[in-house]
């Protein structure tokens, strides 16, 4: 199926092999509840001047480091931009957290693949709807997993 959307293109890794060996138990850096972005409240204590990561759904399953290397030390907030419905909620919870909880960074990952661009722009368009101005920082991961294919500022 050569017309179907990128982000729904059906892909097998399987062949490659993988002989790394894990010993011990990696310790979360998850520290809050709800995640979801239409569930989180700008409010939410965990939010206050810190530096916030917004995670496309996926994301988390492709980075086999990503609490280590991403999340720690954020309050996290996780969306899809093909499969969430009413998203223009997104941009007012965005605009809310720079604005009330005064959150001092943002970072967007998203998927390599065109769809995730929503969640992007989102985040732009809340961060130009704040009445703040922080840092928003974007970083694309490679469907393959495990490689990040580009950091920018936006």
């Amino acid at each position: 199926m050569s017309d179907c959307c990128p982000g729904s293109k059906t892909m097998d890794f399987s062949d490659d092999e993988q002989t790394e060996d894990e010993t011990g138990a990696r310790q979360s850096q998850l520290k809050q509840w709800p995640i979801q972005l239409h569930l989180v409240s700008p409010q939410a204590p965990y939010f206050q001047e810190k530096d916030v990561l917004l995670a496309a759904d996926c994301v988390p399953f492709t980075l086999a480091d990503f609490h280590k290397d991403h999340l720690k030390g954020k309050s996290l907030a996780i969306a899809c931009p093909k499969l969430d419905s009413d998203q223009d909620v997104y941009v007012d919870k965005i605009a809310s957290l720079i604005d009330d909880s005064k959150i001092n960074t943002l970072t967007v990952m998203i998927m390599q693949v065109p769809c995730c661009g929503g969640l992007a722009q989102i985040a732009k368009s809340g961060a130009d709807k704040a009445t703040r101005k922080i840092p928003v920082k974007q970083i694309v991961v490679g469907v393959e997993g495990g490689q990040v294919l580009s950091e920018e500022w936006l």
